[in-house]
C-alpha cells in the first residue's frame, strides 16, 4: 500500500498531507491516500485503550511492604491475592497485572475468546501473553461471542474460586467486552441452550446491550452482582474496560461485581417488548417467579470497588489527537452513538452533506431544510453527549480538511441469514446515502470498525466507503439494496473490489465498542 501511494503521489505531483486533487489518476492516489491514514488512525484509536498500559496505570505495588493501591485505595499483599477475569481485553490485562504482582499471586482463573492465545502469538504481542509456568489458568471459549460449554466450565471453575475465599482475602477481577458470553452460569433448571436461545431471539429482534444483560442478570448465578456475592466476605477490587456506552458498571459484562437495580417486572417488561413472553421456556418462568417471591431481595455490593481503566471516550480523544497531527480540524460527536443501524446511517450520511456543504461554499452551507432535517435525525437517535452544534461550526471555521469523530454501538435488526456485523452494515448502508446527496467538491470517507478486531462473525473489523461505493459496485455486477436486504455485508465488501474496502486488524486484545470516522476533504 505504501509504495503504491508514494507512486501516485509522484505522477499526481502530489503533497503528503491531507489534501486532494483533481483528474482520475490523482482521485485514484487520494481514495489510497485517504482510507490509509483512516486505517492509521484506527490503530491509533485502538493503540490508546491496550490493556497493559491501562492496568499499569491503575495499580501500584511497593515491593517492599507489599502494599498495592487501587486509585487511592490500598490493599497489604501476604499471600491472599487472587484473580478471575472475563472478556475479550481479559488475557491482556492479566498479562500485565501478572506482570506487575508477580509472587504475589496466589492463583487465578481467567475466561477469554476462543483462538485469542494463538492469535497474539502469531501477530507477535508477547505482551498480551502470560508466562509459560503462570499461576492463571486460561480458558478459552465463546467461539464468535456467543456463550458456550467451554465458557461455562470456565464460569463454575471461577465461581469455585470466589466461594473458596475468606475475609483476609483479595479478589481482583478483570473485566472486559465480551464478558457476558465469556462467564455464562445459567441459574438451574434453565440450561445454557435455553438462555442462548432467548437471548438470541432478543438480539435478532433489536433488543439493546442494556435490555439483553437485564434478562441475563435475571438468569445467572454470576452476573448482577452475583461473583461479587460469591466472594464474600473477601474484599473484592473490579478493574473495567468499558465497551457499553456511557460506561455504567452494572451494564459491562452484566455486572457480575454491581448489584442489580431491575427487578422481574422489568425483565417481563422487556420480553414483552419483543414480543417473547409467551414463548418463555417452563424453565425461565420458574426462575423469574422464584427471583420475584425471594424474600431476602437484591443483595448489596460493600465489599466492591469497581474502577474504569478505559472507554470509547479516551480511544477517540487520542482519534482526535492524531487526526489533528495530520492536519484535519477534527471534532468528537458522540460517544454514545447508538439506535437502529439504518436511522445512524441517514444521519451520517446528511450529516456529511451538511458538513460538505459548508466545507465547500463557506457563508453559505446547505439548505434550511436540509439543516432542520439533520437536526430532527439528531434528536430521534436521542444521543446525550451529541455534539452536533459544535461540530458544525468547527467545519464552517475550518481552514482545510475536517474529520469527525464518534463511537458507540448502533443495532441490527436481522432480517435475512447473511454474513456480517454492525459496523460493515452500517459501512454499507452510510456508502448508500453518500451516494444519494450531491456533495459537490467536497471528498468524503466513512469508515466503522469495532476496536476488538472482530465485526460479529467475521474476520473483519469493520469498512471504508466512500460516495460512489453503489454505482462502482453496480459495475461489477452487485445489487447493494439485496445484500442489505439479507444483512450479508460482510459478503458484499468481500467481493467489492477484492476487498479492498475491509478493515483488517486481527484480534486487538482491547474492546470499547466501535469507532466512526466522517473525512471531509474540500478538493
Amino acid at each position: 500500500m505504501a509504495a503504491a501511494l508514494q507512486v501516485l503521489r509522484h505522477l499526481a505531483r502530489a503533497p503528503s498531507g491531507p489534501l486532494l486533487w483533481g483528474g482520475p489518476l490523482a482521485r485514484m492516489a487520494s481514495s489510497m491516500a485517504l482510507a490509509e491514514q483512516a486505517r492509521q488512525l484506527f490503530e491509533s484509536t485502538v493503540g490508546a485503550v491496550l490493556p497493559g498500559p491501562l492496568l499499569q496505570r491503575a495499580l501500584s505495588l511497593d515491593p517492599d511492604s507489599g502494599e498495592l493501591k487501587v486509585r487511592d485505595r490500598s490493599f497489604q499483599l501476604r499471600q491472599n491475592l487472587y484473580l478471575v477475569g472475563f472478556g475479550k481485553a481479559v488475557l491482556g490485562m492479566a498479562a500485565a497485572a501478572e506482570e506487575l504482582l508477580g509472587q504475589h499471586l496466589v492463583q487465578g482463573v481467567i475466561s477469554v475468546p476462543k483462538g485469542i492465545r494463538a492469535a497474539m502469538e502469531h501477530a507477535g504481542k508477547q505482551e498480551m501473553l502470560l508466562k509459560p509456568h503462570s499461576r492463571i489458568q486460561v480458558f478459552e471459549g465463546a467461539e464468535d461471542n456467543l456463550p458456550d460449554r467451554d465458557a461455562l466450565r470456565a464460569a463454575l471453575a471461577i465461581r469455585q474460586l470466589a466461594e473458596g475465599l475468606t475475609a483476609d482475602d483479595l479478589l481482583l477481577v478483570l473485566i472486559s467486552g465480551g464478558g457476558s458470553a465469556l462467564l455464562p452460569a445459567p441459574i438451574p433448571p434453565v440450561t445454557l441452550e435455553e438462555k442462548q436461545t432467548l437471548t438470541k431471539l432478543l438480539a435478532a429482534r433489536g433488543a439493546t446491550i442494556q435490555e439483553l444483560n437485564t434478562i441475563r442478570k435475571a438468569l445467572s448465578q454470576l452476573k448482577g452482582g452475583g461473583l461479587a456475592q460469591a466472594a464474600y466476605p473477601a474484599q473484592v477490587v473490579s478493574l473495567i474496560l468499558s465497551d457499553v456506552v456511557g460506561d455504567p458498571v452494572e451494564v459491562i459484562a452484566s455486572g457480575p461485581t454491581v448489584a442489580s437495580i431491575h427487578s422481574v417486572q422489568d425483565c417481563l417488561y422487556i420480553l414483552n417488548r419483543y414480543g417473547l413472553r409467551t414463548a418463555l421456556p417452563r424453565s425461565v418462568k420458574t426462575v423469574l417467579a422464584r427471583a420475584d417471591s425471594d424474600p431476602h431481595g437484591p443483595h448489596t455490593c460493600g465489599h466492591v470497588l469497581n474502577v474504569i481503566l478505559g472507554s470509547n471516550a479516551l480511544a477517540l480523544a487520542e482519534a482526535q489527537k492524531q487526526a489533528e497531527a495530520l492536519g484535519y480540524r477534527a471534532v468528537v460527536l458522540s460517544t454514545a452513538i447508538q439506535g437502529d443501524v439504518k436511522s445512524v446511517a441517514q444521519f451520517y450520511g446528511l450529516l456529511a452533506r451538511v458538513a460538505g456543504a459548508h466545507l465547500a461554499l463557506p457563508g453559505a452551507g446547505a439548505s434550511v431544510q436540509e439543516d432542520e432535517r439533520l437536526y430532527e435525525l439528531a434528536a430521534d437517535l436521542q444521543l446525550p453527549d451529541l455534539q452536533l452544534k459544535e461540530a458544525l461550526e468547527a467545519v464552517v471555521g475550518a481552514p482545510g480538511p475536517v474529520c469527525l469523530l464518534a463511537g458507540g454501538e448502533p443495532t441490527v435488526r436481522l432480517q435475512g441469514s447473511g454474513k456480517g456485523g454492525r459496523n460493515q452494515e452500517l459501512a454499507l448502508r452510510v456508502g448508500v446515502e453518500l451516494g444519494q446527496w450531491p456533495l459537490g467538491t467536497v471528498d468524503v470517507l466513512f469508515l466503522s470498525g469495532g476496536t476488538d478486531g472482530q465485526d460479529g462473525p467475521t474476520e473483519a473489523a469493520g469498512a471504508w466507503v466512500r460516495p460512489e461505493l453503489t454505482s462502482q459496485a453496480a459495475t461489477e455486477g452487485l445489487d447493494v439494496a439485496t445484500f442489505l436486504a439479507h444483512n450479508d455485508s460482510h459478503t458484499f465488501f468481500c467481493r467489492f473490489q477484492g476487498g479492498a474496502h475491509l478493515l483488517h486488524t486481527g484480534l486487538t486484545g482491547t474492546n470499547v465498542t466501535d469507532a466512526h470516522f466522517l473525512f471531509l476533504h474540500p478538493q
